[in-house]
């Protein structure tokens, strides 16, 4: 099993082994691009940057697949969590149909470097089912097929769906996917370092500086690139892009059926927050995963329900026979529907990042890592104006787009507080966490299993926002921007890139 950015565990960090490193990352090596963050992107991108002759360095804080891409449920669409009706809205008909065929060229990029390198991640073609459950959800799908057919992607009526929920109308679309993503991103990590790459796993990153050089300074040393892209989920530091991506949790389960009835289809309700369903074989046993419950991060209050409400969704509609796997992931919501890839707003031209992907990441990786490299390369590609993160326009205060560890006064170093005190104020049961008020100040605490005291200091560090207990991944999440962190003040989630302050216990 390999570490997560979280408290649950997923289907997919379970059934796979720690990545390890080939290459050792050389500090006086000038590389042509640094990639920062080990998902799917940063992986995908660093590979195809490699494999057209540049030296490429990728950096990742903890563990390759750390974030998101271990908790994603792995759906490759061309059938969107967009409509095509909103981009057609938002950006004209001609820009849905270069959505479609971004799209479409990431799948197509992802079934032949899984050919190329023999990648076995359980990859398989499949359609898509969208069903209706009333007649406003009726009139919408009919919106989504006639306006997804005018960007390309076609869609048909069907009588029956493979599962046993309600529906009153029903569309099908081709050209769909699904796959394990953490074994296709190691295998591609493999590729990467194959074709002369490097990889630096436990290395945060603290800074980028830019003098035409770009100097990276991480927890393991400085290192020096041409350029550098964020492929961190959301960039670290402070800038635009937090103005203008949302933060979103998901919940998801993985379980096994009495009926063996396992459908082939990827399979979505029409509900906001819509409902998903698809089937994955790991290590020889198929499992049903099921998904939804969607909310902003830190605005629920008690993150079990959500749980509770999505297994309670499950046995009304499926014959259950174990519930194995159960976890939550984030995601970044974009203002206007579609991402951001490209050069990183209020920066030199060196600095580049894929962000705002909503719930489409693995398939929006793979157009970004395809976008970046065009870039990098200096071509000019078709999507450059659609996907650009520079459509967006400044605001007042925001001249300074990329700034590192922002400045959170400290004022409890050196202070040393009561643990009897604490317990007794937070009244809290073995395993909850609290923010509590303490001689003046707010204090975060939790409280593990053996009766041990946690105490952090309650404020995000990315741009000073109070941080909120999640009672199902044990963190302390940040509702502005989606930043998160451990019990002990540790950062799971950018853009933060320094942990929460730790205080002392007495």
């Amino acid at each position: 099993m390999i570490a997560r950015d979280a408290y649950t565990t997923s289907l997919w960090q379970d059934h796979i082994t720690p990545f390890t490193e080939s290459n050792k990352a050389n500090p006086e090596t000038l590389y042509d691009v640094i990639i920062i963050g080990g998902g799917i992107t940063g992986v995908s991108t660093a590979f195809l940057l490699q494999d057209e002759g540049k030296n490429c360095l990728l950096l990742e804080a903890e563990n390759i697949g750390y974030g998101t891409s271990g908790g994603t449920t792995a759906h490759l669409n061309t059938l969107l969590d967009v409509p095509y009706y909103v981009i057609q809205k938002n950006f004209g008909k001609e820009a849905a149909q270069q959505v479609y065929a971004s799209a479409t060229e990431a799948i197509a990029l992802i079934r032949h470097n899984i050919s190329r390198w023999g990648i076995d991640c359980g990859f398989r073609d499949a359609n898509a089912i969208l069903f209706a459950q009333n007649e406003e959800q009726e009139k919408e799908l009919d919106n989504i097929a006639e306006t997804s057919a005018e960007a390309g992607l076609e869609m048909n009526a069907i009588d029956s769906i493979p599962v046993d929920i309600p529906f009153s109308s029903a569309m099908k679309a081709g050209e769909q996917a699904k796959f394990n993503p953490l074994q296709y991103i190691q295998g591609l990590a493999r590729a990467f370092e194959t074709a002369g790459g490097t990889i630096r796993q436990q290395c945060r990153v603290t800074g980028v500086n830019n003098n035409n050089t770009v100097t990276v300074t991480t927890n393991a040393g400085a290192f020096k690139a041409k350029a550098v892209i964020y492929a961190t989920h959301i960039p670290t530091g402070i800038n635009l892009l937090h103005l203008r991506c949302t933060p979103y949790r998901s919940y998801a389960m993985a379980f096994t059926l009495e009926d063996e009835r396992y459908p082939d289809e990827l399979i979505y309700d029409m509900h906001d927050p819509y409902h998903y369903y698809r089937t994955q074989e790991v290590d020889g046993e198929k499992y049903l995963i099921a998904g939804g419950e969607d909310h902003k991060t830190g605005e629920q209050e008690n993150t079990n329900q959500c749980f509770l409400r999505l297994e309670s969704h499950i046995r009304q509609h499926f014959r259950v026979k174990e519930i194995k796997y159960r976890w939550s992931s984030q995601y970044y919501e974009p203002v206007d529907g579609l991402p951001y890839i490209g050069r990183l707003p209020g920066t030199d031209d060196n600095i580049y990042v894929a962000t705002g992907y909503g719930g489409n990441g693995m398939t929006y990786s793979s157009v970004a890592a395809l976008l970046l490299k065009r870039l990098l390369l200096g071509q000019k590609p078709k999507n450059e104006l659609l996907f650009d993160p520079n459509r967006i326009k400044p605001v007042a205060g925001f001249s300074q787009f990329i700034s590192h560890n922002a400045d959170v006064v400290k004022q409890f170093m050196g202070k040393f507080f009561s643990g009897e005190q604490l317990d007794a104020l937070a009244g809290i049961a073995p395993g909850e966490g609290k923010v509590v008020e303490y001689e003046n100040q707010k204090i975060a605490v939790y409280k593990d299993e053996q009766g041990k005291l946690y105490a952090v200091k309650p404020i995000c560090t990315h741009m000073k926002c109070e941080v909120g207990w999640n009672n199902a991944e044990r963190s302390w999440d940040c509702p502005c921007h989606g930043a998160r962190y451990d019990i002990s003040g540790k950062v799971l989630n950018t853009p933060a890139d320094q942990g929460l302050e730790q205080l002392d216990i007495s």
